[in-house]
């Protein structure tokens, strides 16, 4: 993963959390339950000691994931983009869509910080692509499989 890809401090701070976390204790507590399995005799035959192998695999690999992402990511401080009119990566912008009369908010984050129920969405997202670079008051067509959406940009700020 040489390339980068931005984040926000705030998802930085999440991977870096999550990161501890399997350091910490996953992975110390992986150590402990492959020895007690140990412990108990044969290695052929022990299910516990597998499963606790098969998990200490999926933690360093977690862990070597997330090194990787942190290692590669480009940390945007959305909070000094503030004043910024042209939609960039990191900004909350109020949306109306068109048809049904609805306003929508949502937030240009990573990928890995994306969440739709909390209205967090990918740069990389057909939508996010087709705000940036807008502005309040412009027209934006998002292509959808179900055929295309009309927003118009209410309004843009930086947190």
């Amino acid at each position: 993963m040489s390339d980068s890809h931005p984040m926000t401090v705030h998802g930085k701070e999440l991977l870096e959390q999550e990161l501890e976390n399997l350091v910490k204790n996953d992975r110390e507590e992986i150590k402990v339950a492959i020895a007690e399995a140990r412990a108990h005799g044969d290695l052929k035959e022990n299910a516990e000691y597998h499963a606790a192998k098969e998990k200490q695999g999926h933690i360093e690999g977690r862990i070597a994931e997330l090194q990787g992402k942190l290692g590669a990511a480009k940390i945007v401080d959305t909070s000094k983009l503030d004043g910024q009119e042209k939609i960039v990566f990191g900004a909350t912008v109020r949306l109306f869509h068109t048809e049904n009369e609805n306003s929508i908010l949502v937030e240009i984050v990573g990928e890995d910080e994306a969440k739709t129920a909390q209205h967090k969405i990918s740069y990389a997202s057909p939508l996010a692509k087709a705000l940036i670079g807008k502005e309040e008051g412009d027209e934006v067509i998002v292509k959808a499989p179900k055929g295309d959406i009309h927003y118009e940009v209410e309004e843009v700020e930086y947190k």
